[in-house]
């Protein structure tokens, strides 16, 4: 299943958590569901790729929805990729062990953030 929506970096450090566009535009007063979710993870410090979407009640992205901009406070962020984790970077790693070490680190599931299944 691919998820349909905008690519962003969710970059958190303490309490500051960023989301991060291609262009470099931070999102996260756009986004506040992700945010908030963020901040729910225990660890203080990790950066996620990710994609923001926003779920039909048929699970499917309605990416539509997503750019109207009325659905802001729905938006969800499908996770695929942990870049750095408690201030090391983990992109030299192989793709599996970063992602063992993602579902570790959403074990918890946060509502808003989630892991997408089908990247593994």
């Amino acid at each position: 299943m691919k998820y349909d929506g905008y690519r962003l970096r969710l970059e958190r450090d303490g309490d500051r958590v960023r989301l991060i566009t291609r262009g470099g535009y931070n999102w996260a007063s756009r986004y506040p569901w992700i945010v908030e979710a963020a901040r729910k993870v225990r660890q203080k410090q990790f950066v996620l790729d990710g994609e923001a979407v926003v779920l039909g009640v048929d699970g499917v992205s309605d990416f539509n929805a997503l750019h109207s901009r009325k659905h802001d406070h729905e938006v969800q962020l499908c996770t695929f990729d942990l870049l750095a984790d408690g201030g090391n970077d983990l992109r030299m790693l192989p793709l599996s062990m970063r992602k063992t070490n993602l579902e570790r680190l959403l074990a918890r599931r946060p509502e808003g953030v989630f892991v997408n299944p089908f990247t593994w």
